[in-house]
């Protein structure tokens, strides 16, 4: 399944239609279907904080493909994806096959994978290493597939599949504005200017308040984080 060969870079441009907007509450049927979903006709969803599913496709029953939306004002980053699936049936069977990933190299082909809860069961696990497969698909132009295998075994429960676990802009924001009503001396916080889609980049400062109003020039540490969706391990780090 997978293939063999090394990698030639760290990125892959990917030639599929480009993918605008979240999925919300989509629901896959199979090609001629008219009428209601029926059970086990998957909806899916990702249209709430840091979600990412731009596109579903139907392969079989037991197959989907899924395309994941780039990063925002730069197509050629296409990594993070964290979506919803309902209206399963008990021990439905699935292959989701995540089909325009940009990185050639990534952790899931050393034994990473994506992570899973469900309504009944609210705290993030790991989809078993055995299950996920990282290779390079002749059926989409070469380039990198990620395919996971999965049993849905409560048909009641909303299942979230996510590429870590997320750290949403708003537990950054009511983090630093706890971080703020503390008074520390040593630490403080500017708007350096507001995104694309209007959301707050802090600046963060922590120093000697000696050292905020400086009488001579002095040398600093600048660090830049979370410069893709993806990163979220850094954010709980800092945290």
């Amino acid at each position: 399944m997978a293939d063999k060969k090394a990698d030639s870079g760290s990125e892959s441009d990917s030639t599929e239609e480009p993918v605008v907007g979240n999925v919300n509450k989509f629901a896959v049927v199979p090609p001629g279907f008219t009428g209601r979903p029926k059970k086990g006709h998957l909806i899916f969803d990702a249209c709430f904080e840091c979600g990412n599913l731009g596109r579903v496709d139907y392969i079989t029953e037991y197959e989907y493909d899924l395309f994941i939306r780039p990063d925002t004002c730069n197509p050629r980053f296409r990594v993070w994806f964290n979506f919803t699936v309902e209206n399963v049936r008990t021990d439905q069977r699935v292959i989701f096959n995540i089909v325009n990933f940009s990185k050639t190299k990534s952790l899931y082909r050393e034994g990473m994978s994506p992570f899973v809860k469900s309504t009944s069961r609210p705290k993030w696990v790991r989809v078993p290493a055995k299950h996920v497969y990282y290779y390079r698909c002749p059926d989409h132009r070469k380039n990198y597939v990620m395919s996971f295998a999965f049993i849905f075994d409560k048909e009641d429960d909303v299942y979230q599949f996510a590429y870590c676990y997320p750290y949403s802009y708003t537990r950054l924001q009511n983090y630093l504005d706890n971080l703020e009503k503390r008074n520390m001396d040593y630490f403080t916080r500017e708007l350096l200017c507001l995104t694309v889609q209007q959301r707050r980049l802090d600046l963060i400062t922590i120093t000697h308040p000696d050292n905020l109003y400086p009488e001579e020039t002095k040398r600093i540490v600048f660090v830049t984080a979370r410069v893709h969706p993806g990163e979220t391990p850094s954010s709980f780090v800092c945290q």
